[in-house]
């Protein structure tokens, strides 16, 4: 045989040899896993039953109606409710965040209901995802996505709390969410009573979301662009921004200032950069609860924990409802938040040696399910217990996936209270799946010179 066939047959059989690796491989992500990466069966007690393919949005919906008119379970009653006076009892499945608010909290409670587990993904998705198994890959610097298919779970069998980050930074949200209009409210100062509450219009896109099955290394790297436009207050009216969010540098920021009527690049204001117009209140680093580059922590995974999480809380999206219904000075009324017991991964973010943060520590819980961070807290330069956030995950009609925009943050400090990202008392938010004839659904709307175009008219 020749030298040049015999190297042939040696290529062909290597190829094939890891063909048959990948695909034993992939065929991990079988019958113990849902399609997404979570553990299928129930556990021990069967309180948080097995996961289960079902359609729990009736028929009818379109956008503009109530989502929450449309779930399946929208009758059911509370199984219980933890309070201040019980929650010792059911202190092994509460987070230490959410012990501390019954604690600080007196009129604080949550109205715990059976747990469904339905959260999935389109078929390309859960496609892509299957091919993570072998194809998911940290980058070289040690933080940033280095490669995956999407759209799709990058790691669906993670070994790492940054792994677990990643999948939830690029789950399926399709191509972008768009708020017509929204309110983030930040509650009063103890003993005041006036509200910081400041609309605008906001748009998030999700280059890498488009239909189909493409290579996260062959696209720009970059995670998500988002523009948001303030409607109101006074002092913040006019203002504007548009935000690159690379995956592998920090973000390109670009600010419209209507007095100066010109934009600046503000490269400092990002991770833990207090947001303008809110009192130190609210880091750039906190919407969605982790907002940005991961850079600036180590990422340990804990494992994972059985705990009571927000879920199904269509309330937390009510946009026919008057905001302060919802709203209140201690938080969001216990009516409007669903809470369920579910499985999820601890991850505990630490500040790098060298590098400084407001919050050296963090932990996050990410649901197993969806994979949306369903509660986070925020520890201070003492250790002590600083933040506590809650994210209100919901089935999305549009994209046939899960998402927790919405969320909630406490300040334990000071008492105060931050809500955003949802649709209270405001035109629907909607999730696409195209970018349409919709211009802030493409990268060549978010350039520093077609921000001031948009903005000075």
């Amino acid at each position: 045989m020749k030298r040049n066939e015999m190297r042939s047959l040696m290529v062909l059989a290597a190829v094939a040899m890891t063909g048959n690796l990948h695909a034993a491989e992939a065929s991990l992500l079988g019958p113990g896993l849902t399609p997404l990466g979570g553990e299928a069966a129930a556990n021990k007690d069967g309180s948080i039953p097995a996961w289960a393919s079902e359609q729990v949005l009736a028929d009818g919906w379109s956008y503009g109606k109530p989502r929450g008119d449309f779930f399946k379970f929208k009758d059911e009653k509370p199984k219980f409710t933890i309070d201040a006076s019980n929650a010792d009892t059911y202190a092994d499945r509460l987070t230490p965040g959410q012990r501390a608010l019954f604690k600080q909290k007196p009129d604080y409670k949550m109205e715990v209901y059976p747990t469904h587990r339905y959260c999935s993904a389109p078929d390309f998705v859960l496609e892509n995802t299957k091919q993570n198994v072998t194809e998911g890959k940290i980058a070289a610097d040690g933080w940033s996505l280095g490669d995956a298919i999407v759209p799709g779970i990058p790691f669906p069998q993670p070994k790492s709390g940054l792994e677990v980050l990643w999948n939830s930074k690029m789950r399926y949200l399709g191509v972008g969410i768009v708020f017509p209009s929204l309110w983030t409210m930040l509650s009063p100062r103890k003993g005041a009573d006036d509200w910081i509450e400041a609309e605008s219009t906001q748009t998030i896109y999700y280059p890498s979301g488009e239909k189909g099955s493409r290579r996260f290394s062959e696209l720009q790297p970059i995670e998500f662009y988002t523009y948001f436009a303030y409607l109101s207050p006074t002092a913040l009216a006019g203002q504007a921004l548009s935000i690159i969010t690379y995956s592998n540098k920090g973000n390109d920021t670009f600010y419209y200032f209507p007095g100066q009527r010109r934009v600046r690049r503000m490269p400092s204001y990002a991770y833990d950069a207090p947001q303008i117009g809110f009192e130190n209140q609210y880091t750039l680093d906190e919407p969605r609860m982790f907002n940005g580059t991961p850079d600036r922590f180590d990422w340990t995974l804990k494992g994972k924990k059985e705990i009571y999480v927000p879920y199904s809380s269509f309330g937390m999206y009510d946009s026919s409802v008057e905001r302060h219904q919802v709203m209140t000075p201690n938080g969001p009324v216990s009516a409007a938040r669903r809470y369920e017991l579910h499985r999820v991964w601890e991850v505990e973010a630490t500040v790098k040696p060298g590098v400084r943060h407001v919050a050296p520590k963090r932990t996050y819980y990410f649901d197993e399910d969806s994979w949306v961070i369903v509660a986070a807290e925020d520890y201070d330069a003492q250790g002590n217990l600083w933040k506590v956030r809650e994210s209100y995950t919901i089935p999305v009609a549009e994209t046939g996936s899960c998402d927790g925009s919405a969320f909630v943050q406490y300040d334990l400090a000071s008492g105060r209270v931050v809500y955003d990202q949802g649709s209270l008392g405001a035109k629907p938010m909607k999730w696409a799946v195209e970018s349409g004839d919709n211009p802030k659904l493409s990268a060549d709307f978010y350039t520093p010179d077609n921000l001031r175009a948009v903005s000075a008219r």
